[in-house]
């Protein structure tokens, strides 16, 4: 984990078993996104990957180990990795996914529980929990949100592998770039986020998540507009529209963020 300029990257470092997750790593990731998401000098988060793939899953030694667990004691692990889902997913702030690899099981559901995904054209995907006689249920809710249940119904089910087109067809993905333009694309969209209000970027985030799926109707216009009068009413909207009208930039836009450059900085979680 680096910070660098507001921006934090996050690196998944177990690249000899392709970064599949353990019980340490994802203690490692919960931990690392409460710390950052509580870090008032944190603008963005920058979540990427070494070695070749971005995500394989879950670790086989460790699946090993608890095919030998209880009932109760795979639901207590299974709850851990559920919390980490959540706590990437809830973050006030925004996370990137950096996709340069390929993306497997839980490792789909890391980046689905991201705000952003940019894959790298070469980046191949796979639901493979059937294979196993398992299911893709802790990732099911951030899956579903991404690519909805008619892509989810084929894919949860046939465990077929499918490529950054689809990826990006059945919305897992917002961007599939070529490799070497990876990085660029995500100091892109480090860049705009640089111009918006921290604060504002935690709400419309907690605005979509609390409104997605919810039927319009007399307590969902009344949640938004008290909204839209708590953040006009805001330190952040008010210093933000008079900036505006006197063409001025705002507080926060003090200087750009720096993007992560995955050549360098500390080697990541769970070596």
């Amino acid at each position: 984990m680096q910070v660098e300029r507001r921006v934090a990257a996050v690196w998944l470092a177990r690249a000899a078993v392709r970064n599949a997750f353990n019980e340490s790593m994802i203690g490692e990731l919960d931990a690392a996104f409460a710390r950052l998401g509580a870090d008032p000098g944190v603008r963005a988060i920058v979540l990427g990957a070494r070695g070749p793939a971005f995500c394989a899953g879950a670790d086989l030694d460790w699946m090993r180990r608890v095919a030998q667990h209880s009932v109760d004691e795979n639901r207590r692990d299974a709850q851990r990795l559920a919390d980490m889902l959540d706590r990437i997913n809830r973050c006030p702030k925004p996370v990137i996914a950096r996709v340069h690899g390929d993306a497997y099981a839980g490792g789909i559901g890391l980046l689905a529980a991201c705000d952003v995904a940019l894959a790298a054209t070469p980046a191949r995907f796979c639901l493979s929990e059937t294979r196993l006689g398992l299911i893709p249920a802790t990732i099911a809710p951030y899956v579903l949100r991404a690519i909805g249940a008619r892509a989810a119904r084929r894919y949860f089910l046939t465990a077929e592998r499918f490529d950054c087109a689809e990826a990006l067809r059945i919305g897992l993905v917002h961007e599939a770039v070529a490799p070497e333009l990876l990085d660029a694309r995500v100091a892109a969209i480090v860049a705009a986020l640089a111009e918006t209000s921290p604060m504002a970027v935690a709400g419309a985030k907690r605005l979509v998540d609390d409104l997605a799926g919810r039927p319009i109707d007399a307590a969902l216009i009344a949640d938004t507009a008290q909204r839209i009068a708590d953040a006009r009413a805001s330190a952040d909207g008010r210093a933000g529209v008079l900036c505006f009208l006197e063409k001025r930039a705002p507080p926060w836009n003090d200087a750009p963020p720096a993007a992560p450059d995955p050549r360098s900085g500390p080697d990541g979680l769970a070596r």
